[in-house]
């Protein structure tokens, strides 16, 4: 009876202690939160702080954000910039090898930086170009070379090419997409690379073009990811490198020419992006993705910021959606404010951009000095990245808001990640988008877009943690779950 009596005793002091340990997540099975956050007021600038702990209950303050996993939406790419000429030429020329070693791991590491893993290459010159302008394939005024037996990528060796080299050894798993501002200028109505048409009787040339760029960048050990037809087809200008070409004539390039090319060449792996340019004319990718031929090799759509809204890239996924979506440029003008910039930029494109279906969020050039520039003809007061000023001596390095937001995306959700399901709240309220790594973290970010500091509830799987964000900041919240 004894025995009996101690067996039971010891049997209730079991169960008593299996439900205290329901009732609250015991060291075995507690789920730290780690948490990174950047305010307005620049107090905290990817910051750690404190790590969170997961409950099994909890009072839930309004708002409640629900993450699940189990429904995923886009394969995320990466998150980036433009190491355009004039990006290139300054960290070239205005740094010395240990300065451009440590700003490159400040971008590119995300151990020891923000981990950008995404670079929009400019093929040739753009409105940013150090050189002027100049094309892989320039002759004099009046002859052409259809063959293209002047091809040749000499400007970019002495130092574009090095700093990708770079770029890749720090972080190899960088996705490189390569497009043009304008064709040759001997390809063009115009003669010239500032504004004027394509003429469709140089689209072979051109196709070859492009497979030549793809082998000659190969051949350095630069891969290419994915290229487009143009940049910005809608706008031509005589102030700076431009080309207008129609989604008729994009489709046609594309589909009879383009496409058969790099297949041609081996290079099927080669993505090919349509459009590239503006939210506000969602009919242009349309037409091109509506046509067979093109629709072939084209596998999605590329946007910009500066018109129209984020919801055209939902409204074009919706019409093709076995097509995806990319984000890739976007420009900060200088001056603006921190604040400002940080929930504009966060909540349009880190935010908007993702949640409609981008597999990609790029800004425009990385680098910068403190003119805005060098610049060739056309924006002024373009802020990059980051700005290199080296009006003094010793050259300072200025990190600007935009390193801050590609930071709090690149740096946590790695290449291969899914944006998964989360609910978010609108514009003046709380906003956020979730991402599963490959490795089966959770990533969640949270901007306020109120006017007070705001408590919200994170519930994941039946367990919650509570956080509280000031007005116009922004917060990274990692964990890990299940594969």
């Amino acid at each position: 009876m004894a025995i009996l009596k101690r067996i039971l005793s010891s049997t209730v002091l079991l169960i008593l202690v299996g439900m205290s340990c329901i009732g609250s997540s015991s060291p075995a099975t507690r789920i730290l939160v780690t948490v990174v956050e950047t305010t307005p007021d620049q107090q905290r600038l990817l910051q750690p702080q404190p790590d969170l702990t997961f409950e099994r209950s909890m009072p839930s303050p309004q708002p409640v954000i629900t993450v699940n996993e189990e429904t995923k939406y886009q394969q995320m790419d990466g998150f980036g910039a433009s190491l355009t000429d004039s990006s290139a030429w300054v960290v070239w020329n205005k740094l010395n090898a240990s300065q451009r070693q440590g700003l490159w791991r400040e971008l590119f590491s995300s151990s020891d930086g923000i981990g950008i893993n995404f670079l929009r290459q400019p093929m040739g010159a753009s409105d940013f170009s150090a050189s002027g302008n100049y094309s892989y394939d320039d002759v004099p005024a009046g002859q052409a070379d259809t063959d293209q037996a002047h091809f040749s990528i000499a400007h970019d060796e002495p130092y574009i090419i090095p700093l990708l080299q770079q770029a890749l050894s720090v972080n190899p798993g960088i996705k490189i997409v390569a497009l043009p501002w304008s064709a040759p200028a001997w390809m063009k109505t115009s003669g010239t690379m500032n504004g004027g048409n394509l003429q469709s009787e140089y689209f072979p040339s051109l196709a070859k073009y492009f497979v030549k760029f793809v082998q000659g960048y190969r051949q350095h050990g630069v891969p290419i990811y994915a290229i487009s037809v143009q940049n910005e087809p809608l706008y031509s200008t005589d102030t700076y490198p431009t080309e207008y070409l129609p989604a008729a004539e994009e489709a046609a390039f594309i589909g009879a020419h383009l496409g058969p090319a790099m297949s041609s060449a081996g290079f099927d792996g080669v993505k090919i992006f349509g459009y590239d340019h503006n939210w506000n004319k969602q009919e242009y990718p349309e037409a091109v993705l509506s046509d067979a031929a093109a629709s072939r090799f084209v596998v999605g759509s590329a946007f910009h910021c500066y018109a129209g809204g984020v919801e055209a890239q939902s409204a074009v996924r919706k019409m093709f959606p076995t097509k995806d979506i990319w984000f890739t440029e976007c420009s900060g003008i200088t001056p603006t404010s921190f604040a400002k910039d940080l929930s504009g930029q966060v909540e349009n494109l880190l935010i908007g951009a993702t949640r409609n279906w981008a597999r990609s969020v790029v800004l425009w050039n990385i680098v910068l000095d403190q003119n805005s520039g060098p610049t060739n003809g056309g924006c002024m007061n373009c802020r990059a990245v980051v700005t290199v000023d080296s009006s003094k001596p010793n050259p300072s390095i200025t990190r600007n808001v935009e390193y801050y937001v590609l930071g709090h995306l690149a740096k946590f959700v790695q290449p291969g990640a899914f944006r998964i399901d989360s609910n978010s709240f609108g514009h003046g309220s709380i906003q956020d988008v979730a991402f599963q790594n490959p490795d089966g973290a959770i990533v969640l970010l949270v901007m306020n877009g109120g006017s007070g500091n705001t408590a919200f509830t994170v519930k994941w799987h039946e367990k919650a943690f509570r956080y509280t964000l000031q007005a116009g900041a922004v917060v990274t919240l990692r964990w890990q779950g299940g594969k």
